[in-house]
């Protein structure tokens, strides 16, 4: 039924806007507004924060359908569920979430996580963003880029230095609100793909942020952050699944229609065996991911499996792009035909939350432990 809602509103009232939000780079704000009327933006925040208190599966297959038909409104949803929403939800007190989560989960209110900053990449440990305590309040300055709803987010989880001599332990989170003196957004970045998916810089300087905004201990901000990628890495290959079915079926629509020498170029086993290709593995890389998101539903370890499933599935759905656009040729190429968006959309997956490079290393550590 999930499943079945979410595919229905994806291409009734999203497809429709796909290449208008694709050529402005407008943030989709009327869609995000009905998906939080629907209880897709808290889909497992319990109901006593306003939230749909869904399963984990039923989050990635929201995610996977929305991919499927525009993935830069999937990986919105995406960041706004599995980062802002949950490191307060998994670390916030009862206040925060109270007063947070509400909003959040239906929509009202947008929100961001900031954690990248232009010399911490895949090293999240070498933020540079400071927080001070100074008379009972923490004084914030720094930069953050690649934001999720950097311009568009009203609430945000901020990750900063508060012990300088402690690279691990001496980082901390903060909630952040839209008009705090001192926080704003920056560039807004001119992105290849996603492009619906507001992303910015952040600054802050000297913005004072209040005691009560500070999320769990001092110094746990790190810790808290590799456990939000966990999930988050989950989503991502969720996404990458939706993307590489959107690609897919895009492409066999298109090889039972296109004819040459007098057959339709799906009689052509070069082209059978790109869609054999292209099936088995989104295949694959659903079971991995279904399995990663089971496991976290459940409460048991699921760090591997994360990584696994964001790895396969996200190159996965870069070769299902690749071999979309190849099935239509030249039509590939021009604007009039999805399959350039899939394209483009595609590469992102392979470095956001976490690139390929840095999920080989990680399934590696944990083989070898």
């Amino acid at each position: 039924m999930t499943r079945r809602l979410v595919r229905e509103f994806a291409e009734n009232e999203i497809a429709p806007h796909i290449r208008h939000f694709d050529e402005t780079q407008e943030f989709p704000a009327v869609i995000m507004s009905k998906l939080g009327e629907l209880g897709l933006l808290g889909v497992v925040i319990p109901t006593e924060y306003g939230g749909a208190g869904m399963t984990y599966l039923d989050y990635v297959c929201v995610i996977e359908e929305l991919g499927r038909v525009d993935p830069s409104v999937g990986l919105s949803v995406a960041a706004h569920n599995g980062l802002c929403s949950n490191h307060i939800f998994l670390f916030g007190n009862e206040s925060q979430k109270k007063k947070y989560l509400i909003p959040l989960a239906s929509g009202k209110k947008i929100g961001a996580w900031a954690l990248t900053e232009p010399n911490a990449g895949s090293d999240a440990k070498g933020l540079q963003t400071i927080a001070e305590k100074r008379n009972g309040k923490w004084i914030l300055n720094g930069s953050k880029n690649f934001i999720t709803h950097g311009t568009v987010g009203d609430i945000a989880v901020v990750m900063a230095v508060t012990d300088r001599s402690n690279p691990k332990d001496g980082i901390t989170s903060f909630i952040l609100e839209k008009g705090m003196p001192g926080f704003r957004a920056s560039k807004k970045e001119d992105k290849l793909g996603h492009r619906a998916s507001d992303t910015s810089s952040l600054v802050f300087e000297d913005c004072e942020v209040p005691e009560e905004n500070l999320i769990g201990e001092p110094g746990k901000g790190f810790r808290q952050s590799m456990q939000i990628l966990e999930g988050g890495r989950v989503a991502i290959a969720a996404l990458s699944v939706g993307l590489a079915q959107g690609a897919y079926e895009l492409a066999l629509k298109y090889s039972k229609e296109r004819k040459q020498f007098g057959h339709p170029i799906s009689d052509y086993q070069a082209i059978q065996w790109m869609l054999a290709d292209m099936a088995t593995e989104i295949e694959a890389s659903r079971l991995l991911t279904y399995r990663a998101a089971w496991l976290r539903q459940s409460g048991r370890k699921f760090a591997k499996e994360a990584f696994m499933a964001k790895l396969y599935a996200s190159e996965t759905c870069v070769r299902a792009a690749d071999r979309c656009v190849q099935i239509h040729g030249g039509y590939g190429y021009i604007k009039e035909f999805l399959a350039e968006k899939y394209y483009r959309d595609a590469k992102l997956l392979t470095i956001g939350e976490g690139t390929s490079e840095i999920q080989r290393i990680a399934i590696a550590k944990q083989l070898l432990k």
